[in-house]
């Protein structure tokens, strides 16, 4: 054991060391590391052939300068990320940040994170991530298609439907992805839809892609309560964000029985507690692109919190559905202070390490990022299988298939957790499985 723990910080040291001011990523590779010792043990073939440190280290990073011009004919200059992690299961996939926020830190962390994400989903798909800290907040369509032009300009010849198939994440939805594969078209000269996922239905998009990180985080939460014998029937539920994600976890707890009663965006929290109204939110955000104060203008007895925090809120199920780092152990105190049994990740690593120690020494349901919102590279991944046969699916066959795929990364976690001497903890479960699926393809490789 000794041994093992030296080892393992030792490799943690040398990322430190080899990616200076990147707290994000050093975070992400702690939380996964931490956990493979057991593995380690059991396997020493990986110790041997370095695969922790292999895994650590992306095959690729593209960093480039993505120049563009505002509507007052101003020029910008923003910088460009794609880290192409692993490719051990297969094509590069992950998704496309906008946001002022982001970093190579911030691209690696995502990036690292969706290498177990995705292998956790059984699909053959390799990890990765980019972006830009271009913010399309308050920016018009105009100024928004310069920007993707000019992105994908430098971008698109690193892509391919057999080598990094991007998506959309913060920033980037089907308006930003719709741009970015009609400059990618008009530079190649192919048709090829595969090369991008989460596009509009009406030209190659897969059906409840918008819907399914949303959709997938409650599933998933779904499957945690009953294994403790509970359903999200009558729950209180707190949701954090009010994007794609957020809109699309509330619509599903209200379908599964429960009742969201408090949302938020980055300016402060609405709190309703007959239950939010999920039609006026849809309105408000995703076709007005209005903040969420302008709720409690439509509804007198909800309230508008500036700047509060929303894990304040009692409730029985929380799920962080906005951006990284959000619930610190403060607030994971407050949670289960206030009587909260389960908290489902649907943003990437929502919750500080401090804060996920709180929630397992309480003992509640606590579902990590990279196992509770992999539907969406789930999906991704259906959306290019369409793509591939040239087919289209139903909106009810592509659920189902979300569903079961779910389901089964819920087990395969829980199991594995069970296996492995931490039973209920699905950050070892998630972990573990994620990289021995990994692991296994990288030694049938050789040393590449």
């Amino acid at each position: 054991m000794p041994q093992t723990s030296e080892k393992i910080d030792q490799i943690y040291d040398q990322v430190v060391q080899r990616n200076p001011g990147e707290s994000e990523f050093h975070q992400a590779v702690r939380e996964v590391i931490d956990t493979l010792g057991p593995v380690l043990r059991k396997y020493p073939q990986y110790a041997e052939s370095k695969i922790i440190e292999r895994i650590c280290e992306p095959e690729r990073q593209i960093i480039f300068r993505v120049p563009w011009q505002d509507d007052r004919g101003e020029v910008h200059i923003n910088r460009g990320f794609r880290v192409e992690f692993n490719s051990a299961l297969g094509p590069y996939k992950g998704g496309l940040r906008f946001h002022p926020s982001v970093y190579l830190g911030i691209v690696k962390f995502l990036g690292f994170e969706q290498i177990f994400k995705n292998a956790l989903t059984g699909m053959p798909i390799g990890g990765a991530k980019g972006g830009s800290d271009f913010d399309p907040k308050g920016k018009s369509d105009g100024e928004v298609m310069r920007f993707c032009q000019s992105f994908m300009t430098e971008l698109f010849r690193h892509l391919g439907e057999y080598t990094d198939v991007p998506a959309g994440d913060i920033g980037v939805g089907a308006r930003e992805i719709g741009f970015l594969f009609g400059q990618y078209k008009r530079i190649t000269n192919r048709y090829e839809s595969g090369v991008l996922t989460g596009k509009s239905p009406h030209w190659g998009g897969a059906l409840v892609r918008r819907e399914a990180t949303g959709y997938g985080s409650v599933y998933f939460m779904d499957e945690m309560l009953k294994v403790r014998g509970e359903s999200l029937e009558g729950k209180v539920c707190v949701v954090s964000g009010s994007g794609n994600v957020a809109i699309y976890t509330i619509e599903k707890i209200q379908t599964l029985g429960g009742k969201v009663v408090a949302c938020s965006d980055s300016d402060g929290v609405i709190f309703h507690k007959r239950g939010i109204d999920l039609n006026l939110l849809k309105q408000l955000k995703s076709v007005e692109r209005r903040r969420i104060a302008d709720y409690a203008n439509e509804h007198g007895d909800a309230e508008y919190i500036p700047g509060g925090n929303i894990w304040d809120i009692p409730c029985k199920v929380a799920m962080p559905s906005a951006t990284q780092n959000e619930i610190n152990e403060a607030s994971a105190r407050r949670l289960v202070a206030n009587g909260c049994i389960a908290v489902g990740e649907g943003a990437n690593m929502p919750t500080m390490p401090e804060g996920v120690k709180v929630f397992q020494e309480a003992g509640i349901a606590y579902g990590p990022g990279k196992a509770a919102n992999a539907g969406g590279v789930a999906t991704s991944a259906l959306e290019m299988q369409q793509n591939a046969s040239r087919d289209t699916w139903t909106f009810e066959h592509t659920e189902q298939r979300l569903h079961e795929i779910m389901k089964e990364i819920h087990r395969s976690c829980y199991e594995t957790a069970a296996e492995f001497g931490s039973p209920g903890n699905y950050v070892i479960g998630a972990n573990i499985v994620g990289f021995l699926r990994v692991a296994e393809a990288m030694l049938a490789f050789g040393l590449i």
